[in-house]
């Protein structure tokens, strides 16, 4: 063999081991996904986990290649959320992913160190979550949708879809958030009600097994649906009990009338988990919570379901038409 033949086999044999090296050294980041949710459609909670790992790969990130993501889904069992919340701290996540307050709530009480990224959360302060939304001050950060502020719009917008309304039931989850978070949103509906002249029954579902018989309970000549991630995930049953039962229904999110529902009004959920990836991003590479304010949306959609409207025997003005942000025809 010639020398020269002999030192190029010798240099491709020392660079394999260190091409091999190179690629072990790639260090991969393992982030913890907390879901109260189903892992399959059409539970909506699983299209804000798919826009968030979209928002993750337009920030360079590939999953098994720089992160590995494990999923965890509780299939609406708090029980089941808690341990789930447990096993990802055990398994020494770089970051807890929590889809909705329920989950961030689960994974706060599983760990005071790893941090933890809510989408979509809905008052973090009055369910303790953070200190404030300037400075959360502790382990939790992420975005709000601001669950309380928007149930008396939802309640007016309801009445101006439905002429005469004099009666509303609003479909409740007790257990949905803290304490102080549903009291607070149970008094601005039943402010609202009262200021304008609408009789009000609350109807409650503690589990989706409830939502069928919360239905047979109802008395009233619309619908208004409460912010939960549980009745959230529940959108598609929802709905078309809303419709079998003629009643005009009102959502949190768009989801609802995309599924069958009348109206929504509120946050893009989707586009607010895929922004909230920016967050999961500066943590991996060394920020804290405690120096990531909570992030506000600044726009909510307003989206009607004309076939709906149509089934239901109502005419939607041109007006207010005007004024939604998409109609599905």
């Amino acid at each position: 063999m010639k020398r020269r033949e002999f030192m190029t086999l010798v240099g491709c044999a020392t660079a394999w081991p260190l091409a091999a090296r190179a690629q072990q050294a790639v260090k991969k980041s393992l982030i913890g996904v907390l879901s109260p949710g189903r892992s399959k459609l059409p539970d909506s909670t699983f299209n804000m986990l798919t826009a968030f790992l979209h928002g993750l790969h337009e920030l360079g990130y590939t999953e098994n290649q720089n992160i590995i993501v494990e999923r965890r889904y509780a299939e609406w069992s708090p029980d089941r959320l808690r341990d789930l919340a447990t096993d990802l701290v055990e398994r020494k996540v770089d970051v807890v992913v929590a889809v909705s307050t329920t989950a961030a709530r689960a994974a706060r009480q599983a760990t005071g160190a790893i941090s933890i990224v809510g989408i979509g959360m809905a008052d973090p302060i009055a369910d303790e979550l953070v200190t404030s939304l300037a400075r959360p001050g502790g382990n939790v950060t992420g975005t709000t949708f601001l669950g309380p502020e928007l149930v008396a719009k939802r309640l007016q917008l309801l009445r101006e879809v439905v002429p005469g309304l004099s009666r509303v039931a609003a479909l409740w989850h007790p257990n949905a958030y803290s304490e102080r978070t549903m009291t607070s949103a149970l008094n601005e509906l039943e402010l609202a009600a009262r200021i304008m002249g609408m009789q009000l029954q609350l109807v409650p579902a503690v589990s989706p097994d409830d939502i069928a018989d919360a239905f047979v309970a109802i008395s009233a000549e619309a619908l208004i649906v409460m912010p939960s991630p549980m009745l959230f995930g529940e959108y598609p049953r929802i709905a078309s009990l809303a419709s079998s039962s003629r009643l005009p229904a009102m959502g949190a999110a768009r989801e609802f009338v995309d599924f069958g529902g009348l109206i929504s009004y509120g946050v893009n959920l989707p586009d607010l988990a895929r922004q909230t990836a920016a967050y999961v991003d500066k943590i991996l590479k060394g920020a804290k919570p405690t120096e990531l304010p909570v992030q506000q949306p600044t726009r909510f959609e307003l989206v009607i379901n004309l076939k709906t409207a149509r089934e239901l025997g109502l005419t939607i003005s041109r007006e207010f038409l005007l004024l939604a942000d998409d109609v599905i025809e």
